[in-house]
């Protein structure tokens, strides 16, 4: 009789080992899903970066007489109802409209994104629009994209800022 109890105990002790177990293989799979998720909205916001340099350098080959009177080096973007109109607008007034919109959708499709396009001889720095480090020095053009990597609001401020600058000739 004696025997019995121990054996109904002893199943009960590896159905708990058991469950632990599961517990901890559980947790880890947790885990690797929340990898995994910060992994794609990263991909996600660099391709967004990407798209949205690229839109720009388009806008800018289709406006050569802005590039050539350098109404693309890094000005003070502006809307223009005007260049939204059949009869169009002056090549200068579509750069700053051109670049207003270019803001607005950096701003809609990436966290805190801003960005700078300018000539510059060392695309790979710059902290942001306030400091884009562009020197104007040179005949290439870069676009540079700044946005904040976080997947939700609640992560710290201070997390990993990213970037990205991509430099071509119009």
């Amino acid at each position: 009789m004696n025997w019995r109890c121990r054996q109904r105990a002893f199943s009960l002790v590896e159905t708990l080992v058991a469950v632990l177990v599961l517990a901890v293989g559980l947790l880890g799979l947790a885990g690797l899903q929340v990898t995994g998720l910060k992994s794609n909205h990263g991909s996600y916001l660099r391709s967004q970066a990407t798209a949205l340099a690229y839109d720009l350098i388009e806008r800018m080959r289709a406006n050569r007489a802005a590039v050539a009177n350098g109404d693309y080096d890094n000005p003070a973007p502006s809307r223009s109802d005007a260049c939204l109109s059949p009869p169009g607008c002056s090549p200068s007034a579509l750069a700053r409209h051109d670049l207003y919109e270019w803001a607005a959708n950096l701003a809609e499709l990436l966290p805190q994104g801003e960005g700078v396009v300018c000539i510059d001889s060392s695309p790979d720095d710059g902290t942001g629009s306030a400091s884009p480090a562009c020197d104007g020095v040179g005949e290439h053009y870069v676009v540079k994209i700044w946005w904040n990597d976080r997947l939700t609001p609640h992560e710290p401020q201070d997390s990993e800022r990213m970037a990205f600058h991509v430099s071509f000739q119009p």
